[in-house]
């Protein structure tokens, strides 16, 4: 039997890990939802829901990534921006693109063709997303860290991307991690100069991208045209597992408590699992019969309603 081949994705999949930094190759670039007519009537349909994120050049690798839209406003509207990009001096995020009939479609075809190899590794592929950043030349995404594992694929122009471990304490403390997963907030992430050097540096152009496990700090730079970058997002039962003990450690945190850091292999944390687990599960069963909305992250595509 022939072994089936990935009709996106070009990665080594023999040695892939899904908790270590890799390069890949793709052809997602030619998609015809990613053409440029295309993303302006994207970009006006999510703006009428509140899915756009955007501040403007001005922003830095030093900026608080959260307040970025606030701090340096970007005040045009998405089709503008979108419509200009060359010369809006802007950076614009399209969020969760799977939550717009068309692009679901395009965000379950690039995903279903990666998602067996994926398992291989990391079972459990779940809460999908699609991202699409489109930015003027010399933009910055400032140094920040997402939840999810992340495909991020360059379609036009170039960048560069920085990408550091998710276990290395040394550029995003424990305490800051633990409290990212507990409340979504990246306050306690600081930027440094000195951190570029122990970065995994990506200098990516069409067909090009990388792959970053969950928490794993970044930053981006855009280099002297406009560029557009796709990233193809989603947790598996390692993402979930890890992100309930950071959060449970956050909660011993706020305690005065001083737990080790996150270990899902350790005793400790096989026992906080299981304690918070019952714990979660009960809180979610007495919102549900309150009558209060309760999430599920075990669903196939994320929720637009949760925070980015």
């Amino acid at each position: 039997m022939t072994a089936r081949v990935p009709r996106y994705f070009d990665v080594d999949w023999d040695r892939f890990d899904p908790w270590r930094i890799q390069p890949v190759r793709h052809s997602v670039q030619d998609h015809p939802l990613l053409q440029p007519d295309q993303l302006v009537e994207l970009g006006k349909r999510l703006e009428r829901e509140s899915l756009v994120r955007t501040h403007t050049s001005d922003a830095t690798a030093s900026t608080s990534f959260d307040a970025a839209p606030r701090l340096h406003p970007n005040k045009m509207t998405a089709e503008e921006t979108l419509s200009h990009i060359q010369s809006a001096k802007a950076w614009m995020s399209l969020l969760n693109v799977q939550t717009d009939p068309l692009y679901r479609g395009f965000v379950r075809e690039v995903l279903d063709d990666v998602q067996p190899e994926v398992e291989r590794r990391d079972p459990g592929m779940c809460y999908r997303a699609g991202w699409i950043f489109v930015s003027s030349p010399k933009t910055v995404t400032p140094f920040h860290m997402d939840t999810e594992h992340n495909f991020i694929l360059q379609m036009r122009g170039k960048k560069t991307v920085y990408v550091w471990e998710h276990d290395d304490l040394e550029t995003v403390s424990e305490k800051a991690r633990n409290r990212f997963h507990g409340r979504h907030s990246r306050e306690l992430m600081t930027w440094d100069e000195s951190f570029r050097k122990r970065a995994k540096v990506f200098q990516l152009e069409p067909g090009m991208g990388a792959y970053m496990p969950s928490t794993s700090p970044h930053l981006v730079e855009n280099g002297d045209e406009p560029s557009i970058t796709v990233s193809f997002t989603y947790y598996t039962n390692s993402t979930r597992r890890k992100r309930l003990l950071h959060k449970l450690h956050d909660l011993m945190q706020d305690r005065g408590f001083d737990p080790p850091p996150v270990n899902p292999k350790a005793p400790f944390d096989a026992l906080v699992y299981m304690l918070g687990t019952a714990a979660f599960g009960t809180k979610r069963l007495l919102r549900r019969l309150g009558g209060g909305k309760v999430y599920s992250d075990r669903v196939a595509y994320a929720h637009a309603e949760i925070g980015v």
